[in-house]
């Protein structure tokens, strides 16, 4: 029954990967599987054999989740547009509750110190995640990684996209638009340029590997702090799937779908929560 929940997971982490604006470290966040998954990756060395038991079956979901979304969302996207993105942004609305019961915040008033320090760390996140909206495409130089880049630059490439890729609300493909590594990206994928791709995999490999590392530590010692920022990223990253105010019947729909996502992840929330308690 476990394995079949992680793989439910990844199966809609998968898929929502696939909406412009929604991370997939968003998504295991605000279902409650991020936090194993850091941990997964970062003693992978240490615990081989349950780390890709769990990372075997969340990937294979998360790849199932891809084939099966990838067309009917890129449709319904097409389509309706806006009932769609209001789903989602509900579903991140919906796991709120989960990322702060996860940060051991109990109570929170105005009048406390505390409470407003972790207002500032999620603003912290908020703006970070804001200001990459704000860095224009290609700011590396068009074209400045090609495939006869230097092995350091492609190197350090790989590590900064590494942390896109494991923190939440920051989109992978606009860190590589920013890099001017897009399509050179693509094309060498097309034409198996190994002299590209290693280097590249070699600095995302050793990014993830130290970064997990990084946050699990964090999370672990200073839960509070750590998970506020990253709440701040969570909704930081709504600004780029917000398609703006509906219009006539269009409202009334998106308000029925923003209620439908809230309340399919708060109940996965509510369950998550209630299964660690059992």
């Amino acid at each position: 029954m476990k394995h079949l929940i992680i793989a439910l997971k990844g199966l809609f982490v998968g898929g929502t990967m696939l909406v412009p604006g929604v991370s997939g470290g968003s998504m295991a966040m605000i279902l409650g599987i991020y936090h194993e998954l850091i941990a997964s990756i970062s003693s992978f060395l240490k615990h081989k054999k349950e780390s890709l038991l769990f990372l075997g079956v969340f990937v294979v979901g998360a790849l199932v989740g891809m084939a099966l979304f990838a067309r009917p969302l890129e449709a319904l996207i097409e389509r309706f547009p806006m009932p769609t993105l209001y789903f989602f942004i509900g579903a991140v609305v919906g796991g709120v509750p989960l990322m702060v019961k996860e940060s051991g915040i109990t109570s929170f008033s105005l009048k406390r110190a505390d409470s407003w320090k972790d207002i500032g760390f999620a603003l912290v996140g908020l703006v970070i995640v804001a200001a990459f909206e704000f860095i224009p495409a290609e700011s590396w130089g068009a074209g400045a990684l090609t495939g006869n880049a230097p092995f350091y630059l492609l190197l350090i490439a790989g590590l900064v996209a590494s942390v896109a890729l494991v923190l939440p609300g920051i989109s992978v493909s606009y860190i590589l638009l920013v890099m001017g590594l897009y399509e050179e990206l693509t094309r060498s994928l097309t034409d198996f340029n190994f002299a590209f791709l290693a280097p590249l995999a070699l600095g995302l490999v050793a990014g993830i590997l130290l970064t997990t590392r990084i946050l699990e530590r964090a999370m672990d010692n200073h839960p509070r702090a750590t998970y506020m920022i990253i709440l701040g990223f969570v909704l930081g990253s709504l600004f780029e799937v917000f398609p703006g105010v509906p219009q006539g019947w269009e409202l009334l729909i998106s308000l029925v779908t923003f209620a439908l996502g809230f309340a399919a992840v708060y109940a996965l929330s509510w369950q998550e929560t209630h299964a660690k308690q059992a």
